[in-house]
């Protein structure tokens, strides 16, 4: 005779059953720390959501290693069915076009609900192709902001409520704090190849390089060695050798942020993903939010700023279920909730007008002053060839040149002409070779 089962035992075995029956959707990201463990949040809020599929969050290192390992997983043929790309990878990921199953495509073969219109404009403006096809999912995308230590303004006789709008300012309130004695440095950056080059270029309405900063096509060359940022450059030497400045270090610029939260540094800029970090980390000090600042000299109304960040990418090789999975996961992370929660506790601009409008309705900017800085500092105005973003091969590769010109500057080694002449020299040159490996 059978055994009389309890309800209990019933509900195991079903739950025992309905996992297994579950189809695994691989995804490989970029996010340690608090950012990863909210990402494991998401996906294990959206498994719990539904028993069809389950979604596995795998951490792959860095930004560059993450691309550089789904490349060579592909290869293998033992690729994920979501990848997490930055945005200097986007050039890199569109010339592999029998890797990836674009976004648009797939929405619209599982007949998942999919409406660019409902996207913050300069996000899918960045991430479409010349159709105005969106190629992948947007999920963190950011803009630089400036941060600034009130307290620091505060004891160098500068109002607190007052950020410097121009570079000017950013001299003129980085000496006071210094000359007072109120900090070590006025001021250190993140990212001197995004913040302070390729956004630099952006606000200004200055282009980056040729045909349309790389969006129209592999033949681009590299410009960003014109009289604006080699003056930019060469401020920051100056500012460097008075004290005023102090390098943050390559890439993201760790030392950065150390310096900002030890309150050796007044100001910094750096991503606006950063301010979940900023107000962690601010225990001793009331940190400012405000724009990134700009030459008035070179233009009377800056630019939109350029985005960053990332965006889930699916790769081709698998299951026609697991793609079902994808999209399902992808509606889920469209949510306007979803997405509102996930830029509030990170600063991640909201990738949906919806998600916005809800973090609105909610007062979250009312109770949050300077949240909202990015998403007006990222639609302002109507972006131009030279501020809708810069899309290039290799480019990750050209982000390491960039940042050995810089260290040559301030090592005087080379003046700021020398340094960024060579590094859009040696740029071209990867320019070049992507074009000859991607060209039909």
């Amino acid at each position: 005779m059978f055994k009389k089962l309890s309800m209990a035992a019933i509900a195991v075995a079903l739950s025992a059953t309905s996992s297994l029956a579950a189809t695994e959707v691989t995804w490989w990201h970029a996010m340690g720390g608090e950012l990863g463990k909210k990402l494991e949040e998401i996906a294990q809020k959206f498994n719990e959501s539904q028993s069809d599929y389950k979604v596995v969050p795998v951490y792959k290192g860095s930004y560059p290693e993450t691309l550089t390992a789904a490349i060579a997983a592909f290869r293998a043929g033992q690729q994920p069915a979501i990848v997490q790309v930055f945005e200097v990878g986007t050039g890199t990921m569109m010339a592999a076009k029998g890797a990836v199953y674009p976004v648009y495509k797939l929405m619209a073969d599982e007949g998942e609900p999919f409406d660019t219109k409902t996207f913050l404009s300069p996000v899918t403006g960045y991430y479409s192709d010349t159709k105005g096809n969106i190629l992948s999912l947007p999920f963190n995308s950011s803009t630089p902001i400036m941060y600034y230590n009130k307290d620091v303004f505060k004891k160098a006789g500068l109002d607190p409520e007052v950020a410097p709008k121009t570079w000017k300012e950013v001299e003129e309130f980085s000496r006071k704090i210094v000359t007072s004695g109120a900090a070590k440095c006025g001021l250190t950056s993140a990212w001197i190849t995004w913040v302070q080059t390729e956004n630099l270029s952006a606000l200004h309405d200055k282009p980056f390089g040729t045909l349309e900063n790389g969006f129209g096509g592999v033949k681009s060359e590299f410009t960003f060695n014109g009289p604006l940022q080699v003056k930019h450059w060469a401020n920051l030497k100056k500012w460097q050798d008075e004290g005023l400045f102090k390098y943050g270090g390559p890439v993201g610029g760790d030392q950065a942020a150390t310096m900002f939260y030890s309150q050796e540094c007044a100001i910094t800029m750096n991503s606006s993903a950063g301010r979940a970090g900023v107000i962690n980390n601010a225990k001793t000090f009331t940190p400012g939010f405000a724009p990134l600042p700009y030459y008035d000299d070179e233009i009377k109304e800056p630019k939109n700023s350029i985005i960053g960040g990332a965006t889930l990418w699916v790769l081709n090789g698998k299951e026609k279920a697991t793609y079902k999975g994808v999209a399902k996961f992808f509606s889920y992370l469209s949510k306007p909730e979803v997405q509102a929660d996930w830029h509030q506790f990170t600063g991640y601009l909201p990738i949906t007008n919806a998600a916005y409008d809800l973090g609105q309705k909610q007062g979250y900017y009312a109770k949050n002053p300077g949240s909202d800085i990015a998403i007006k500092q990222i639609t302002r105005g109507t972006p131009s060839e030279n501020s809708k973003g810069v899309r290039f091969g290799n480019f990750t590769q050209v982000r390491t040149i960039v940042d050995e010109e810089f260290q040559a500057l301030l090592a005087n080694k080379k003046d700021a002409k020398q340094s960024l002449d060579s590094a859009v020299q040696r740029g071209n040159a990867l320019l070049r070779e992507f074009e000859a490996a991607n060209s039909n």
